[in-house]
């Protein structure tokens, strides 16, 4: 495999080119159309693509959302989606882009990073499980363990609460599991 670069996405990026890699990665057309429309948005995402050879292999967007804290809000971020194109995948290439795009969220002066997923896979990356550091879901058909946070060095011990999506990721139904698949979910969780 030749050099990886992994950079900033640009306004001139093929966003037809990320869609591919994650429909791809996901195998439906969900977490592209999130990704399109949280690029129309009027928000200010921290959007990352990584190339082999000039082509776009992976992805990753963090996205300014806020924790509902009780002093007052706090804006923080959500990491998600994160794809990676399959032939590209279990070789280490998604773990350096959350590493890098967790470096840039730090950099940036922000103080957390929530993302829903598998608790094993991104526990390895530096994910920690939320509610146990005192910080609530949005939603209850996320279960817990798959509701993380990255706890960045501009957190400060008052920020916890209840973190909160942008709307955009509600609009297209994009917060935690429906049933069945959420029921399946919390059934292998409890056997555990």
């Amino acid at each position: 495999m030749g050099a990886v670069t992994i950079r900033f996405e640009a306004p001139d990026d093929d966003g037809g080119a990320i869609r591919s890699v994650v429909r791809a990665a996901f195998g439906q057309d969900v977490e592209a159309d999130l990704v399109d429309a949280l690029r129309a948005a009027p928000l200010e995402t921290l959007s990352f693509v990584a190339e082999l050879d000039g082509a776009v292999i992976r992805h990753v967007m963090l996205t300014p959302s806020l924790l509902d804290a009780p002093p007052r809000l706090v804006t923080v971020l959500a990491l998600g989606p994160l794809a990676v194109a399959p032939e590209h995948q279990k070789q280490g290439v998604g773990r350096t882009l959350v590493a890098h795009a967790l470096r840039e969220a730090e950099a940036a002066g922000y103080p957390l990073v929530f993302l829903e997923g598998d608790w094993n896979y991104y526990g390895r990356l530096g994910f920690r499980r939320a509610d146990a550091l005192g910080f609530r879901a949005p939603s209850l058909r996320i279960p817990p363990p798959a509701f993380q946070v990255a706890v960045l060095r501009h957190h400060e011990q008052w920020m916890t609460g209840t973190f909160v999506y942008p709307d955009v990721f509600w609009r297209l139904d994009c917060v935690g599991l429906r049933d069945p698949e959420l029921e399946e979910v919390m059934a292998r969780i409890e056997a555990t």
